[in-house]
């Protein structure tokens, strides 16, 4: 697992390879595995295969959903208000599970946040993303993690980028 986290990175540039159905088949499997609090699962996953629909999604926000244009797949990632209080937790697990899975398939991700994020100054990028996909009110979005076959490698990480400073033993 170790070696999956230290070479993992983000992703913003992919070839057009569509995705093989196994690989996006183990991709959610890992994503519906992920621990819910008090087993409510009020995860929701809208996969986007659609190049229209990405491209659609990438005006989200101003700033950082633009690479959405060429990204071959795409998985928004939402919670059910209804279902949890703690749907901004348990979909951050899932979304982390979805992106080792996914380095794991040989494939690349990148979180693209959502949550409390202006589409303008009018609208949230929530609500634009809620409109563009139907979505009904007490579906809150955290993230878009797009996916694909990486365009290019980036260099993976290694100890010497651990910041061993930032643990701590038995208090502050």
């Amino acid at each position: 697992m170790l070696d999956l986290l230290y070479k993992r990175r983000s992703i913003r540039k992919f070839t057009e390879q569509a995705i093989e159905q196994d690989k996006l088949d183990r991709i959610m499997q890992a994503a519906l595995l992920a621990p819910s609090s008090k087993s409510k699962y009020p995860c929701e996953f809208i996969v986007i295969d659609n190049k229209e629909i990405n491209e659609k999604l990438s005006e989200c926000k101003p700033h950082g959903a633009s690479f959405l244009k060429s990204t071959p797949l795409s998985i928004v990632i939402a919670g059910d208000i209804e279902k949890s209080d703690v749907w901004v937790e348990d979909c951050s697990i899932a979304a982390s599970y979805i992106q080792i899975q996914a380095e794991k398939e040989g494939l690349g991700s990148c979180w693209i946040q959502i949550r409390e994020r202006p589409h303008d100054i009018q609208k949230s990028s929530e609500v634009f993303i809620q409109e563009c996909l139907n979505m009904p009110a007490n579906i809150k979005i955290l993230a878009i993690i797009a996916l694909g076959y990486k365009e290019g490698e980036k260099p993976g990480r290694d100890a010497t980028h651990l910041k061993l400073e930032k643990i701590h033993k038995n208090s502050y």
